[in-house]
């Protein structure tokens, strides 16, 4: 049976000098001023609207980081119902279904619990799940879509026999030494490319460029030997992801016809594009730079904002900007 209560106790081990991440993708944010350009026209001008879109990242300019069950090994090795399980979740779990679960937390204001409960009875067929036991521990980070994430996994293992409860964990730095020893937590929802790119770091060293890339199986295969050194094993990784992406009102796009930033890059070449971010987005590589080098945008400026936050968000309703960093799960991109 699956314990509902949900504790928030402080880990008992010491952090690891890893950048948490996860939950905010790549681009990060502090350090630089905001700068401008002299535009040539004003077809892609700011335009006003409350819907939010974000358009495809065609040429993976970010990281792959879908969501992946991150397990300790020794409990996986005795457990073999546990992986499974998770994987019957990652199976169904979409990018979409995830912004909708956030906004039902963030904007609904219903509870996490409720929410998880809800989208596994709607999404797992959890009779067909194969059957373990035992107490399982699953850690959240403190974010709501972690947070969610940790519910469903709570849920779905109850229904495959486990004593499954959640704890609220902090951020990486907390949670990851835990999840190795496995004496507290024993599952966490993770995320692929940062967790890929933090384990290679913690295995070899700091390094400017790491193993993961925008191919989620390309992921996959670098972070397996390097789980297996540290004493984690991962599941399948789902559809969704939460990851930086870039967003821009539906009136914006429905006006250009634009999904994907190959498409903005083709109908925005006035150089009339006002870019919103965080404070360092302009010297990120998968933030300005990654979108002037990588699909050949141009800006007229760049608004100092935060990263995928509400004054980002609140400037591409108000037609402040013209495209904003937001992150993919938002329950903000959920539609009306």
């Amino acid at each position: 049976m699956r314990s509902r209560a949900r504790t928030l106790v402080p880990l008992a081990v010491a952090g690891l000098l890893l950048t948490a991440c996860g939950e905010s993708g790549s681009s990060g944010t502090g350090g630089a001023q905001a700068s401008s350009g002299g535009a040539s026209g004003d077809a892609c001008a700011p335009v006003a609207g409350d819907q939010l879109v974000v358009l495809e990242d065609d040429k993976q300019l970010q990281n792959a980081d879908n969501v992946v069950p991150a397990v300790n090994m020794a409990t996986a090795m005795a457990n073999p119902a546990l992986l499974p399980a998770l994987d019957a979740v990652s199976a169904a779990m979409t990018t979409e279904e995830l912004i909708e679960l956030n906004a039902a937390v963030d904007l609904e204001r219903q509870s996490a619990e409720d929410v998880a409960a809800g989208w596994v009875e709607e999404n797992v067929d959890t009779a067909a799940l194969e059957q373990g036991s035992g107490p399982i521990v699953v850690g959240g980070a403190n974010f709501t879509g972690s947070t969610i994430l940790a519910n469903v996994y709570a849920d779905v293992l109850g229904a495959a026999g486990f004593d499954a409860s959640v704890r609220e964990v902090g951020n990486r730095e907390l949670y990851l030494p835990a999840l190795i020893s496995g004496s507290e937590i024993q599952v966490v929802p993770e995320y692929l490319a940062t967790v890929t790119d933090e384990l290679d770091e913690l295995a070899n060293g700091p390094s400017d460029d790491g193993p993961a890339t925008g191919d989620v199986q390309e992921t996959l295969t670098a972070l397996r030997p390097i789980a297996e050194q540290a004493g984690l094993v991962f599941g399948e990784p789902s559809e969704a992801a939460d990851e930086n992406a870039f967003a821009v009102t539906q009136a914006f796009a429905d006006g250009l016809g634009v999904a994907t930033l190959s498409e903005l890059a083709d109908a925005c070449g006035d150089g009339s594009l006002v870019l919103g971010g965080p404070t360092e987005c302009p010297e990120r590589p998968r933030c300005q730079p990654g979108l002037e080098e990588t699909y050949g945008l141009q800006f007229d400026g760049f608004r100092e904002l935060d990263a995928g936050g509400p004054l980002t968000k609140a400037a591409l309703q108000q037609g402040e900007i013209s495209i904003g960093l937001v992150f993919s799960s938002d329950g903000a991109l959920a539609r009306g």
